[in-house]
Order: C-alpha cells, then structure tokens, then sequence
C-alpha cells in the first residue's frame, strides 16, 4: 500500500536492510510486556517491567545480529531510558493486573476465497467469560493526527477480518495503545468495515499480481521515503533496480 516497488524489494527480491534502533526499542518493549503478562496477576507491576528489562535486553541483543553498528550513532543509555518511559506510560493506559490475556503474539491466518493466504501476529487478544473478543496492538511510536487515524484501523481490522471468518465472530473492539504518547486509538468494527476492509485486500492482491505479470512495480514517493533503505537503487532518487530474479534465473 505505501510504495509497491518496496514491496518488490522486500518480498520478491529480499534485499536486506539495515537494523533500526526505534524498531528494536518495539520489540524489547513488546517482549518486556509478554513476560510481564506470562506472571500471576499481582506481580503484574511497574517495578516487575522495569526488572524485566535489562535481562530481556540481554537476551534480545544476543539474538540480533548488527547491534554493534547499531548504536555507533545512538546513546545506549538514553535509548535504554526511553524504553523505560515507554512501559510507565503502558501503565497510565491500563492496569495488567485487571484482566488475564486470552493469547500473546497469537498467530492467525486466513484463505481467502479466490484471493491470497492472510496472516498476521496479533500482539495480545483478550476473549472475555461471555466471549467478546478484544484485539489490542502496542505501538511505541505516537498516534495518528486527527484524520489519519484509518490507516492504522487497516491493520486490526486486517486482524478483526481473519477472526471474524476463522470463528464465525466479529471482534467486539479493536485497540490501539500508542505508548509514544499515552493515547488509545479504540475502534469497535462492524461487518459492512469489514466487508470493506475485505474488498480492499483483494484489490491490493490484484495490484500485486499485475505488477507480477508485467514486472513493472512503481515507485510510490512520500515522506516515508525518508526511512528507506533501497534510495540508490529507487528510480525517484535517481536509481536503477536489479533485475527480477526470474530474468537473472532464467
């Protein structure tokens, strides 16, 4: 959706990118909360997460690989802290020792009918005893500007649309927790959104099988260009991408 020559890039050719700082910050926040969450309810603390972190960031960094180069340009112990902000605002959102997760990092998938295998990992799903479904995402960057908060309801209602034809069930809310500055993004689907959202998705797949029968995957230009890894081989900046594999196959 934001620049199908990108995807080009990342799924056909799988042309590596360098780690990101911000990205790894995400996903030591994610993991600390799935631990926390893996603790009876009263040891569901601020005090436990701020615990957690240090041995979680020992494990991560011994998994990732380029955290060396990493952190050549970034202040490790300020990163470290800013990780450490993130989880007290995850409290100010909401109390952990209230509720108890249905599942964490839950995998779900989807075929869809004359369409694409669809899949995802949604970080937590809270089912509740009368059975309404919760899905809820931890965001460590900011929330959406007023107007632009659809983009980001694409992806839980992605979620909502794979439980809703895997269980037969529409999920009663979707919710946003963006910890970068303390806000819920709460959403609470009905079937003609997810119809839609539906509809969109297959529209998507047939974009992406054209672009594969033609092999023209074009550029999108955007702010998001910023973060880009691939500007020298990006037409837009001047560049000229690699041959497809299946030419340099075949």
């Amino acid at each position: 959706m934001n620049c199908p020559l990108l995807y080009r890039f990342r799924v056909i050719d799988k042309l590596p990118e360098p780690p990101s700082a911000d990205a790894l910050k995400g996903t030591l926040v994610h993991s600390v909360l799935e631990h926390l969450f893996g603790l009876v309810r009263l040891e569901r603390t601020s005090d436990r997460a701020h615990d957690l972190l240090k041995p979680t960031w020992d494990e991560l960094k011994v998994k990732t690989s380029g955290v060396q180069e990493m952190f050549q340009d970034v202040d490790l112990d300020q990163w470290l802290i800013s990780a450490h902000s993130l989880l007290d605002r995850y409290f100010e959102l909401e109390d952990p020792k209230s509720f108890d997760p249905t599942d964490l990092e839950k995998f779900v998938e989807y075929q869809m009918e004359d369409g694409p295998m669809i899949h995802g990992y949604i970080d937590r799903l809270d089912i509740a005893p009368t059975g309404e479904i919760r899905i809820v995402d931890y965001k460590t960057g900011k929330s959406p500007r007023a107007g632009y908060e659809e983009k980001s309801l694409f992806q839980m209602r992605f979620y909502a649309l794979i439980l809703w034809r895997t269980l037969g069930k529409i999920p009663k809310r979707l919710q946003l927790l963006y910890l970068g500055d303390k806000n819920r993004l709460i959403s609470e689907p009905t079937e003609a959104e997810l119809v839609k959202t539906e509809g969109k998705i297959l529209s998507i797949w047939s974009d992406i099988q054209l672009s594969h029968e033609t092999g023209l995957w074009k550029p999108k230009k955007s702010k998001l260009c910023d973060w880009c890894a691939h500007q020298s081989i990006c037409p837009e900046f001047g560049g000229t991408p690699p041959p497809l594999p299946e030419q340099v196959s075949g």
